[in-house]
C-alpha cells in the first residue's frame, strides 16, 4: 500500500507541476488551447487508460511505471487550462477538499471491516452514468446538468475511493511477496490517481471561482 501512495503522490505532483509549466508558458498556452490540439490534450488521457487496460498484462514493471508517470504528464498538459479559467484560491480550495475525501474515505476503505463489494454495482452503473452525461453535456452545455453530474461525480468517486482501497488491501494480500504485487503498486496508483483528479475537477466545477 506505501507503493501505491508513493506512486499516486509522484503522479499527482508530476501532474500539478506540468499543469503550472504549461499554463505560465503563453506561447504553449496558444499552441495547445488555441489550436484544435485542444481535443487531442483533452482525450488523451483517455486514451493512455484504455492503453493501459490493453496492455498492462504484457508490460515489464518499469514499463508500467514509466507508462503511468507519461500519463500523469500528459494530464497535466490536460488540466493547465483550469488555471486560465479559475482564481488560484478556488483551485486551492477544490485541490484540498479533494484531498480532505479521498484520505478519509481510503482510510476507510483500509480499515473497514464492512465488505464493499456490495457497493461495486452500483458505483460502476454510476461511473458509466457521469461519463456518459458529460460527454453528452459537451456538446449542450447546460450549467444545470453539468450540476448535477458533479454531485453525482462526487458520490460516485468518493465511494470508489473506498472501494478500491478495499480491493488493492485484499489483492495485495493475495500476490504479496510476488512480481504481481509489484505492477498491482502501479496500477492500484492509476485508480486512486484517478478518484483524486475526478474528485478535484467536479468540486472546482461546483464551488470554483472564475477568472475576472
Amino acid at each position: 500500500m506505501l507503493g501505491i501512495y508513493r506512486n499516486m503522490g509522484i503522479g499527482l505532483a508530476l501532474t500539478g507541476l506540468v499543469a503550472m509549466g504549461v499554463a505560465s508558458t503563453p506561447a504553449l498556452v496558444a499552441l495547445i488551447f488555441g489550436t484544435p490540439l485542444k481535443w487531442v490534450a483533452m482525450f488523451a488521457p483517455l486514451a493512455f487508460v484504455m492503453f493501459f487496460s490493453f496492455r498492462i498484462d504484457r508490460m515489464t514493471t518499469s514499463g508500467a511505471r514509466t507508462a503511468f508517470f507519461a500519463f500523469a504528464a500528459v494530464m497535466g498538459v490536460s488540466m493547465a487550462s483550469i488555471f486560465l479559467v479559475f482564481t488560484g484560491t478556488s483551485i486551492a480550495q477544490a485541490f484540498f477538499t479533494a484531498a480532505a475525501l479521498f484520505a478519509g474515505m481510503s482510510l476507510w476503505g483500509y480499515t473497514t471491516g464492512r465488505d464493499l463489494t456490495k457497493m461495486s454495482t452500483f458505483l460502476m452503473v454510476g461511473l458509466i452514468g457521469v461519463i456518459g452525461a458529460s460527454l453528452v453535456n459537451l456538446f449542450i452545455g447546460s450549467s444545470v446538468l453539468q450540476t448535477v453530474v458533479s454531485v453525482a461525480g462526487v458520490v460516485v468517486f468518493t465511494g470508489l475511493t473506498a472501494w478500491d482501497t478495499q480491493r488493492l488491501k485484499s489483492e495485495y494480500f493475495a500476490y504479496a511477496g510476488t512480481q504481481a504485487a509489484e505492477k498491482l503498486a502501479i496500477m492500484g496508483a492509476l485508480s486512486l490517481y484517478l478518484n483524486v483528479i475526478n474528485l478535484f475537477q467536479l468540486l472546482l466545477g461546483l464551488m470554483g471561482q472564475r477568472e475576472e
